[in-house]
């Protein structure tokens, strides 16, 4: 008689009992259900915006011995411009007809991406149980670079797992590895390429053996497999190399869009390149023994340089950035001021500024709210950097290869307790690592 009220007790809803448990509560289900929507529903009805169209019919060609690099470069349309490795690659995705293909490589991408998650999660030391698993993920699928990475099914989401990886057997010291997945990534497309100056500064040189070595290996393989190799060196490579004004958040690209002088244009492309320069020296010379801060804070000033200052940025690149947001838990990320938030909402946010009442006002908006946030993200990280820079030179606490972190910041408490995770050791700036006994302790 007592057996269906124990029943229902047992399948009841765990009521929460504190602030983190009301927070995974609540968005759990709401993370679940917004990745569903993006896998599932957006991404399978797809947008006028097809770039998988172009890689199948490539791959299509190159399995039945046809030329592959005959793109129209006069038109707007999504254009093949994978060299012969990454054709290699993509060739198994054209065993299949196009809609089953297109699907798969939609899966293919979530899996890639919420793995990806899984390990950003551990990287900063948390856990599927914390409150930052549901907030990340969330995150995530809500951004413009995850949504359009599915719904015009490119390869992002492979890129983005290949540089989770990349920086998480980098910092284990497994070189070998960390070089072939970044040499994979390269084969296909070289956007995580500018990362290599990490491992090089780092003195991680067995990276490059695999790193160069895997790409090589594909394109010899693959050259003589493709019908018109030499076509991709002479149509298609010099085309990547130019500046064209449609769908480029670089500054060449507004500057071409707008009609800028090319004095002014180079006048912005070399001072931001002055502040990324000095950002990455300060980075080298005063925290590269705080691996995680410097690998993933580099990481992203290098990634969003070369987007900003080349000939090409899209705005579905910023997936690539996830690693350096994620670095706002660590005490003295360079992400922890509203200015840092607005930039990541110029080139993450899904929102449209196009506008019926105000078309050129809005119009503005929407083109160059991309390139606005980069732009302020790398000033960002070039102010918080250099008035710790000065600080310290006042204080003279100015020593090579130790942090100038001052010390309220290493007295602060660690963001991870409130997540239910145990602290992580920061170093001082000594470079010492406090003892256990000086750790927060936090009940499981």
């Amino acid at each position: 008689m007592y057996g269906a009220p124990v029943l229902l007790r047992q399948l009841e809803p765990r009521t929460a009992r504190t602030t983190a448990e009301v927070i995974k509560f609540a968005l759990w289900p709401i993370a679940v259900m917004t990745v569903l929507n993006r896998v599932f529903i957006k991404a399978v009805n797809g947008f006028i915006t097809d770039d998988f169209r172009p890689v199948y019919d490539a791959s299509f060609a190159f399995l039945n011995g046809r030329p592959v690099y005959t793109a129209n470069f006069d038109s707007v349309d999504p254009h093949y411009l994978y060299p012969p490795s990454g054709t290699l690659l993509f060739a198994p995705v054209a065993v299949i007809d196009y809609e089953k293909a297109r699907w798969l490589f939609i899966l293919l991408n979530a899996v890639a991406i919420l793995i990806a998650w899984y390990l950003l999660l551990r990287l900063f030391k948390y856990s599927i149980r914390s409150v930052a698993a549901p907030v990340v993920l969330l995150a995530m699928f809500m951004s413009e670079t995850v949504i359009n990475t599915l719904v015009f099914t490119n390869v992002n989401g492979c890129l983005l797992l290949a540089e989770l990886l990349f920086i998480r057997w980098l910092i284990q010291r497994r070189d070998l590895w960390a070089g072939a997945v970044m040499g994979l990534s390269i084969a296909v497309k070289p956007t995580l390429a500018p990362l290599l100056l990490i491992a090089l500064v780092r003195g991680q040189w067995k990276v490059f053996f695999t790193a160069i070595g895997v790409p090589l290996v594909l394109n010899a393989i693959a050259w003589p497999l493709v019908k018109d190799p030499m076509d991709f060196i002479r149509r298609t490579f010099p085309y990547i190399g130019l500046t064209r004004d449609y769908f480029n958040s670089a500054i060449g690209g507004n500057a071409e869009y707008y009609g800028l002088p090319v004095w002014l244009t180079w006048t912005l492309r070399l001072s931001m390149g002055a502040v990324v320069a000095l950002t990455l020296w300060i980075l080298y010379r005063y925290y590269r023994e705080d691996e995680l801060f410097f690998i993933t804070t580099s990481s992203g000033v290098l990634l969003i340089a070369s987007w900003l200052l080349s000939s090409l940025g899209q705005m579905y690149y910023s997936m690539l950035v996830f690693p350096f947001l994620m670095s706002v838990v660590l005490r003295n990320s360079v992400l922890r001021n509203w200015p840092a938030w607005l930039a990541a909402f110029g080139f993450l946010s899904y929102d449209k500024w196009l506008s019926d009442r105000w078309p050129s006002i809005g119009r503005d908006l929407e083109y160059l709210r991309i390139t606005f946030g980069w732009g302020l993200m790398l000033l960002v990280a070039f102010c918080v950097l250099g008035d710790r820079y000065l600080n310290a030179r006042r204080e003279g606490r100015l020593v090579a290869g130790q942090s100038l972190d001052p010390a309220w910041m290493l007295d602060a408490p660690d963001p991870r307790a409130r997540a239910g995770e145990p602290p992580v050791a920061t170093p001082s700036a000594n470079g010492s690592t406090p003892s256990a006994a000086k750790r927060i302790s936090v009940e499981p």
